[in-house]
């Protein structure tokens, strides 16, 4: 399967709450887009890996995507190296994006930064020939994304572009909420932790809120880039 974007996520529900407006407004324009989770969440402070799974799965219905795995590394423990890179170089080969978009590039849990630079630094690599991977008994192809983007997480780190999601926050928000396990919910006896908070759950929508009114729009998610973007003339920008 050929998909135009492959949004990767260290844990279950970080591509939700990063970037899941912009996926299901892409999937709205017909593009094909898959979600590779990293880790299954184990260590988790609410919920358990099956409940997550489930979720998970929910969540992919809600936003359309084409296709949802999980790589099954260890939840925090995962490292940027040769064996976790060729794991990631297997899957870009087998789905040849256009786009990735991966974690923040910096933030409050360890995971992010660390799966940032080992998606990142798989597509490079992903592109060097000389580099064989096999999947399925079949040698694969060098493949390279045109783009490497990078949603917001935790930190308020600043955009270099933002995406008008508007028309999609209903989606963007279903899908979190399909995360039942793990944010604020009054009836919940699970222990409180930092997204598990009221205050967190509003934030979602205040932040895409905010990036909205900087450019105009009711609601946006912010991105950033390691290259600089190229428009076709001063009219495409907005």
């Amino acid at each position: 399967m050929k998909l135009d974007i492959l949004a990767f996520g260290a844990h279950p529900d970080d591509v939700e709450l990063g970037c899941s407006g912009t996926i299901a407004k892409e999937v709205s324009l017909g593009k094909a887009v898959g979600i590779i989770d990293l880790t299954r969440g184990e260590l988790g402070t609410r919920g358990s890996v099956e409940i997550r799974d489930n979720e998970s799965r929910l969540a992919a219905k809600i936003l359309g995507v084409s296709v949802r795995e999980n790589l099954n590394m260890r939840d925090g423990f995962f490292v940027n190296d040769e064996a976790h890179q060729l794991e990631i170089i297997k899957q870009i080969r087998k789905y040849r994006p256009e786009i990735v978009i991966c974690n923040a590039i910096e933030d409050r849990h360890i995971d992010h930064a660390k799966g940032s630079k080992l998606v990142s630094d798989s597509c490079f690599l992903s592109g060097l020939i000389k580099i064989e991977t096999e999947f399925e008994g079949q040698f694969q192809d060098a493949w390279r994304p045109k783009m490497v983007y990078h949603y917001i997480q935790w930190k308020n780190i600043e955009p270099d572009f933002v995406v008008d999601i508007s028309d999609f926050i209903k989606q963007k928000t279903e899908s979190i909420l399909a995360y039942s396990s793990q944010f604020y919910s009054e009836n919940s006896n699970e222990p409180i932790t930092p997204i598990a908070t009221k205050n967190f759950l509003e934030s979602i929508n205040y932040r895409s809120k905010d990036f909205g009114r900087l450019v105009g729009v009711e609601y946006a998610e912010g991105f950033t880039t390691e290259r600089y973007l190229a428009v076709n003339s001063l009219s495409d920008l907005r």
